[in-house]
């Protein structure tokens, strides 16, 4: 399940950035801010709500076996722990070139 509330978490027909969060987690809060500041879109996945059991999974699959968030994962198959809005960004402009 996917939290859609929100303009720039709404996904979007190229959907390059995923950003997997917690409702609780400050840093990806901070994510989250500074990327509706630069207008990037992604789709947002609280890895903690019911039926996002498998998005936990890759999520530690990635971390060495932790939950650590955010964690971004691009169209391109790669992924960041913790990236700053900036490096996001910088991400989205290449998949979409």
């Amino acid at each position: 399940m996917s939290d859609t509330s929100d303009t720039s978490e709404t996904q979007s027909e190229n959907n390059h950035v995923t950003v997997y969060a917690t409702s609780w987690c400050g840093y990806c809060r901070r994510l989250k801010e500074g990327l509706a500041s630069s207008g990037t879109p992604y789709t947002l996945i609280d890895i903690e709500e019911p039926g996002n059991e498998e998005a936990a999974e890759w999520v530690m699959s990635v971390n060495d076996g932790n939950a650590v968030v955010p964690t971004v994962r691009y169209s391109d198959g790669s992924h960041a722990t913790n990236p700053p809005a900036q490096a996001v960004d910088a991400k989205f402009q290449e998949l979409s070139a």
